[in-house]
């Protein structure tokens, strides 16, 4: 329960981030950033221009003095490309270590291992290459297994590209396949492998995407992109002006001027590596090197289950008890894929995150908290799942449910619906607490749904409780039967 937080000195930025609640896990409580601008000067003369080195440094004296009156226990403070390139980079390093931050400059490769973990701490089961594009340079990392494999770091930030790209596009790929094969890329099987892309930049353009095709969850993280996204993120971007790429919601005045160049350089990379498809990853350098700092044992901690557990003992009434309910209704759904059964498991563990919203819009808190929550490790499939399920265990009309569902098969929600109504029935039975379950079971068998109450717990039965059992029954295509042992 400790507060961790890291501060990013980039090339377009200077940002802090401050993280609460379990180490495999923890949830943003604060996030600042400051566009400093360091790598700017570089380009003119290798220097940090003096007034963006003061805009810098007035940030750090800020997140310093912050992260003290937090209580932050834990404070990495690193610095990538723009001071590692420049000639007063060290300079700037003693005036920071002035307001009593201790900055470690980061290698290339060290930056690249860094968001290579970040990706693996939030999709473990990644396979592929983290790409991690800043202002200033260009990291890529083989993920697999858990590990980080080969990593480079190349002079391709954003802040370098539009000189590259001057000569035309052909040039431009020409000069990046140069590079890449220099430092032995694709060679080694590093090639017809998905890629996983990290970084300001590249959200940016996977934001103007869902704006595209009108997607009705625009969700970035773990947003996929077929390698025939490229075509219409390419004709947008030469199409539409700065003033309407800036007008898309949530995007940043400096990420809209650079959304040509990083389209143009993911078309070269996806070009050259032979990429078959792309997914956005939220989590990169700050949150791996928080994952390198975690034990073996943490480390293979499942972030969703985690992170849901967290959320639901927050937020419950009584003593959380969501892998109890898990456990009670497992019976109902033993034939189901792992994957399934781990969103169920999370929605258990959410079973009670409503219960303080107004009675009338409940479902839609519990929608919301599936849809929207900060999850790792869950794809956009797994959120509707997550969603619905809670909608349905906090009563929510079926007719109603939002349209997104339609991007899940029609059996996928119906079981997800099936969890939601099972986790209501095991809410009902016990009133919210946990002793009544070791009283009780469920199971389906024969055609029919029964509900067996221990001697000494028959009282537990009633109308609610009979009403949630049908609706159940139903649910699952059974005839409802409640029996007292």
């Amino acid at each position: 329960m400790r507060r961790s937080a890291v501060i990013d000195i980039g090339s377009n930025s200077v940002r802090i981030v401050v993280y609460e609640g379990p180490a495999r896990a923890p949830a943003v409580i604060f996030n600042e950033k400051v566009a400093a601008g360091l790598g700017r000067g570089l380009a003119i003369d290798g220097r940090i221009a003096p007034e963006d080195a003061e805009r810098g440094l007035i940030a750090l004296r800020r997140y310093a003095l912050l992260a003290r009156h937090m209580g932050v226990t834990d404070l990495q403070c690193v610095a990538t490309a723009a001071v590692r390139d420049a000639a007063n980079g060290p300079v700037f390093i003693a005036a920071a270590a002035e307001a009593g931050l201790e900055i470690r400059l980061l290698s290339g490769e060290e930056e690249a291992e860094a968001a290579g973990y970040g990706v693996l701490s939030a999709i473990p089961d990644a396979r592929g290459i983290a790409v991690d594009l800043g202002g200033g340079s260009l990291e890529l990392a083989e993920v697999a297994d858990g590990a980080v494999g080969r990593r480079a770091s190349f002079p391709l930030g954003v802040l370098r590209l539009p000189a590259l790209r001057k000569d035309g596009e052909q040039a431009f790929e020409r000069a990046i396949r140069k590079m890449l094969k220099s430092a032995g890329w694709p060679n080694g099987g590093l090639s017809g492998l998905p890629l996983y892309l990290v970084g300001g930049s590249w959200r940016a353009l996977s934001r103007l995407d869902l704006e595209l095709t009108k997607d009705p969850l625009a969700v970035l993280d773990q947003h996929r992109l077929p390698r025939t996204a490229l075509r219409r993120l390419l004709r947008a971007t030469k199409r539409l002006s700065f003033e309407e790429l800036r007008a898309i919601p949530g995007m940043a005045a400096n990420r809209a001027a650079a959304l040509p160049d990083a389209a143009a350089l993911l078309a070269a990379l996806v070009n050259i590596l032979d990429v078959p498809e792309m997914t956005v990853s939220s989590s990169g350098l700050r949150e791996g090197l928080l994952f390198q700092a975690l034990d073996a044992e943490t480390r293979v901690q499942d972030p969703l289950i985690i992170a849901a557990d967290f959320e639901g003992r927050r937020l419950a009434r009584f003593a959380p008890h969501g892998r109890a309910i898990a456990d009670w209704i497992a019976p109902l759904f033993a034939d189901e894929a792992q994957e399934d059964s781990r969103v169920r498991l999370a929605a258990s563990l959410l079973s009670d995150v409503a219960w303080s919203a107004n009675p009338d819009f409940r479902a839609e808190r519990g929608t919301e908290i599936g849809l929207h929550g900060n999850w790792r490790s869950i794809d956009i499939q797994g959120r509707i799942l997550l969603a619905r399920a809670l909608y349905a265990g906090f009563g929510g009309a079926d007719s109603d449910f939002p349209a997104m569902g339609r991007l899940v098969s029609d059996e996928r929600l119906a079981r997800a619906r099936q969890w939601g109504l099972a986790i209501r029935l095991a809410q009902r039975l016990t009133g919210g607490v946990e002793a009544p379950l070791k009283a009780s079971g469920i199971a389906l068998a024969d055609g029919k749904l029964r509900l067996c109450l221990d001697a000494g717990w028959h009282h537990l039965a009633g109308e609610s409780v009979e009403r949630r059992l049908r609706i159940l029954a139903q649910a699952l295509d059974a005839k409802p039967e409640l029996v007292l042992l």
